[in-house]
This record gives C-alpha cells, structure tokens and sequence, in this order.
C-alpha cells in the first residue's frame, strides 16, 4: 500500500496502529449482546426461522488466528494443531451480527478454559431464559445447548440437525471476516505482529464486520468456502455433567422435536 500511494512503510505502520486503536475504541459501541425482552424476541423469531431451534440468543464458537512465534519462550501461544495463534470467541445473532468477540485469548487454551474465563460466561451465569448454541466442544449448561453425542431416537436426530444448521451461522460469519480481512486468512500466512497487537487488530475488523452490517451490507457477500471442520466430542467427568442442563435438553427434545 506505501508503494502504491507513494509513503514509507514506517508511515504505513503508523496508519495501521492509529487507525487500529481508534477502532478498538469503538467496539463497545459496535458489538453489544442487548438482552432486553424485545430484543431477545426479536433473535428467537429470527433464529427459529433458520431450522426451527427455539429460544436462540446467540450462537458461539472459538476461532483461531495465527501469528508469528511472540519473542519470548512462552508456549501459551501454540494451538492443539501447533501453530502460534491467538484465540477468539465469537457469538453472533443469526443474520451474523457480531454480540460478542474476545480476541485476546492465547491460542494454547482449550475453548472451554476460554468459555470459562469469559465475560459472556458471567453474564450468563444466572440465565433463566433462552441459550446460546455451541458445538460438541463445549460443556452441555442451561444455558448453552450442545449436540446430542450418541442420538437414539428420531427426536434426537432432528434436534442435531436444527441444531447444526442454526450453529453453522458462527463459522459462516468468521469465513466471511476473514476473507474480507485478508490479514486474518492463515492460509495466506500470519499476522506478524506480537499476540497483543493481533488482537487489536483482529477486534478491529471485528468491529468493521458489524459497522458495514449495520450499513445495509450482506454478512456473507464474500464468504469463502471450506471443509468443515471435525472437532472431538466434549469428554466430561460425571461429577462434571449438569443434571438441570441434561433435564432441560430432553425437555426441549421431546417437545419442539419429537
């Protein structure tokens, strides 16, 4: 870009980081989990009408983004394939509106010690209404439903399907940043910047994904196609499983699938 315009790379640099931190700054304003009754209506209207799933707020998922290898010796940074990443967890409504991106994740965390460390994990603590999705990574909570691990019934099966159909929105909607946001697109290389400044970077094109929705632009306009692909279940401890969790999924099974 400095060649084409005419300046240096260090100036180059310069606009990035400026204009970087002043879109950091705006991301309250920009990515906003509203959870007000009307809002809240409005999402499960918009959800179900995707595959049928009641009483959707959001649906989640942890990406990674990778970076060069930072300074220091730390391996906090190496991802489950062994790559330097940074993590970040996204929930987005079902047109593929941003609520919530935590982008400072190291990448060498499991996606449920970055659920477990999260703002939205707090926030949704005490819900007494509605969930977010999540795939079969994720522990199975009231308020976060999960696959079915080893569906039996026909119900069950169903419930999978609407289930996958509707979660498929998260990585639809990271496709799309990412080609849109090229610097974000790891089969063209990495982000050479420390885990820090990646961040920054990454939660700013988080933010401009949902300003030029919010200006009447298709989410998915320049979605890029990829295998999807195949994560292990969830291994949970019986001391581990939510019996509440585990009641409310059946209910939900036998009476919106069966």
């Amino acid at each position: 870009m400095g060649d084409t315009i005419g300046i240096s790379q260090a100036s180059i640099s310069r606009c990035v980081s400026n204009v970087t931190k002043a879109l950091v700054k705006q991301a309250p304003q920009f990515i906003t989990f509203k959870r007000d009754p009307s809002s809240r209506e409005l999402s499960y209207q918009e959800f179900q009408r995707v595959a049928g799933f009641p009483e959707v707020e959001g649906v989640l998922d942890c990406v990674q983004v990778a970076i060069k290898a930072p300074n220091s010796e730390d391996t906090s940074y190496v991802n489950r394939r062994g790559f330097h990443s940074v993590g970040c967890q996204l929930v987005c409504d079902a047109r593929g509106l941003l609520l919530s991106a935590e982008t400072h994740w190291p990448g060498g965390l499991k996606d449920t010690e970055v659920l477990e460390r999260s703002a939205i994990y707090k926030q949704l603590q005490n819900n007494d209404k509605g969930w977010l999705l999540g795939d079969c990574r994720y522990p199975l909570r009231k308020w976060l439903m999960t696959p079915v691990t080893s569906p039996q019934t026909p119900a069950e099966f169903q419930y999978n399907l609407a289930h996958a159909a509707t979660h498929e929105i998260v990585d639809r909607t990271f496709r799309a940043i990412q080609t849109r946001f090229r610097c974000l697109d790891s089969t063209k290389g990495y982000l050479q910047y420390s885990p820090e400044r990646s961040s920054s970077i990454l939660l700013a094109c988080c933010v401009l994904h949902n300003a030029s929705l919010q200006s009447g632009l298709d989410a998915w306009t320049m979605e890029r196609t990829v295998p999807p692909e195949q994560h292990e279940s969830l291994e949970q401890r019986p001391e581990e499983r939510d019996s509440h969790a585990e009641e409310l999924r059946k209910e939900l099974i036998l009476g919106h699938f069966s």
